[in-house]
């Protein structure tokens, strides 16, 4: 059984796959100085209460925060006996190479995206992840990722909104009933909800316009059903994208190890 971890900066996904179907998934504020044991004890909890019968042979990791990879690799060894996968370290090698700038360090969600893309849905693709930053992926004919953007998440820009300027709440994202609002919290549902729709919208018309060929575009992300609400800009809604990307990966380097 494969233990497949996805640690973003806000929050880190755990995911039980079978060889055919997630059997649980479960999330948590990503913490740095969170140990081994504290993993552990958390993850046990839960498969004790879903009653699943477990047996972890393989695990593979993508973080974007490296302080963390340390102790998700000592749970991996201590408390399930294997050696996990870290993707854009060299022991995970990717389908096809990145074509970006010498030098240049991919983000691994970026990556494992660009993976999980091609395999569902081919090449010229652009996803679109809506987590802690917003971030716009190009996926190329042979499914290298080729570049993209990154933009403030949304969250974030609330966030930001809130702490720098002290009359303004702070507020949920939600989508609102009309673009003019009529008191404080509406004004700034409007101006995160309909900005963002429109931001996205922009920044994938600039890419079509850069790309020799028609671009589909898929969403990913916590709050991309919410999102895709208010535009048609989206071919499909992917919820469990990077998981499924990280089940490609591992399956494809423990084919190598295996040939």
């Amino acid at each position: 059984m494969l233990l497949a971890i996805d640690c973003g900066n806000t929050n880190t996904v755990f995911a039980l796959w079978d060889g055919a179907r997630f059997l649980a998934t479960w999330r948590l504020t990503t913490e740095h100085r969170r140990t081994a044991d504290e993993y552990f004890v958390w993850l046990s909890s839960l498969i004790a209460l879903g009653r699943l019968e477990v047996g972890v042979t393989e695990a593979i990791i993508s973080s974007t925060v490296p302080r963390v990879v340390f102790n998700l690799r000592v749970l991996c060894d201590r408390y399930f006996g294997c050696r996990p996968l870290v993707v854009g370290k060299p022991g995970c090698l990717l389908p096809v190479p990145p074509r970006v700038d010498p030098g240049t360090n991919v983000g691994p969600d970026r990556l494992v995206n660009a993976v999980a893309g091609f395999d569902r849905y081919g090449g010229d693709l652009v996803v679109v992840d809506f987590g802690t930053a917003t971030t716009f992926d190009v996926v190329d004919t042979d499914g290298a990722y080729v570049g993209g953007v990154i933009a403030p998440g949304v969250n974030l820009s609330l966030e930001a909104l809130h702490m720098a300027a002290a009359a303004l709440p702070h507020v949920d994202v939600a989508r609102p009933a009309t673009a003019i609002g009529t008191n404080t919290v509406a004004c700034m549902q409007a101006g995160v909800y309909f900005g963002y729709i429109g931001l996205c919208e922009g920044i994938v018309r600039r890419i079509r316009a850069e790309w020799p060929r028609t671009l589909r575009v898929i969403a990913t992300g916590g709050l991309a059903p919410l999102f895709a609400q208010g535009t048609e800009l989206f071919e499909r809604i992917d919820d469990d994208l990077t998981m499924h990307g990280l089940v490609v990966l591992n399956r494809f380097n423990r084919g190598l190890a295996a040939a």
